[in-house]
């Protein structure tokens, strides 16, 4: 059977750790506070931006600024430091042949759309949907929601199930009463996954071929 497959962004298709961290560290910087050490950085990828920086226990307001910041050197610098996955082209090609692919992404949709495009990975997607500049649709179930919504416009009566590497990916698609596959090539762990609800794991990014195929 044809399948809607959500797919995350970031630690999913690409590994985009250098302009996420770079841009994080930038913003710290314009804060004036102590850099990060890798391991929080790492903990920045999957939730909203915005979340992230308040764990670091900022207010609102300073919270919002570091966002600023953070965007300021992304879209400068950071946003086309990324690095496909390897075969995640080969792997999207050949899905694309047998169900319809979509982006669903913490990052803002523009951002995603530059990327992809970028890359020349639009063309393998029916539809790109992130969160917004404001971030009035920022958390992961949010943003799938969105995606659904926009993709049932279209087309109706198909199964979809979500993919990502973070336990935000999963409890999102929960939410939203879809089943998920998490990929351990990203940046969650399988423990993470696992716990969140996934369905199964991908180790590689050819094992999904199978994994899509046999879901539910």
């Amino acid at each position: 059977m044809r399948k809607k497959v959500l797919f995350d962004l970031d630690g999913t298709i690409i590994d985009s750790s250098e302009g996420i961290y770079g841009s994080i560290q930038y913003a710290m910087e314009k804060m004036g506070k102590e850099q990060l050490a890798q391991d929080i950085l790492r903990s920045f990828v999957g939730p909203p931006l915005i979340a992230s920086f308040r764990g670091l226990g900022l207010d609102e307001a300073a919270a919002q600024q570091a966002v600023a910041f953070y965007r300021e050197n992304y879209r400068q610098a950071g946003m086309f430091q990324v690095q496909p996955y390897p075969f995640i082209e080969e792997t999207l090609q050949e899905l694309a042949q047998d169900h319809d692919l979509y982006i669903a992404t913490s990052k803002p949709e523009v951002f995603a759309k530059e990327i992809l495009t970028h890359l020349k990975y639009d063309g393998y997607f029916k539809g790109i949907y992130g969160a917004d500049l404001e971030n009035k649709r920022g958390e992961k179930a949010a943003v799938i929601h969105y995606a659904l919504t926009e993709i049932e416009k279209e087309q109706k009566a198909q199964q979809a199930i979500m993919i990502g590497d973070r336990e935000h990916d999963i409890l999102g698609a929960k939410e939203n009463q879809l089943p998920a596959i998490g990929v351990l090539y990203g940046f969650g762990s399988r423990e993470e996954l696992l716990d969140a609800g996934a369905i199964a794991l991908a180790a590689e990014t050819q094992e999904l071929l199978s994994l899509i195929s046999h879901s539910v």
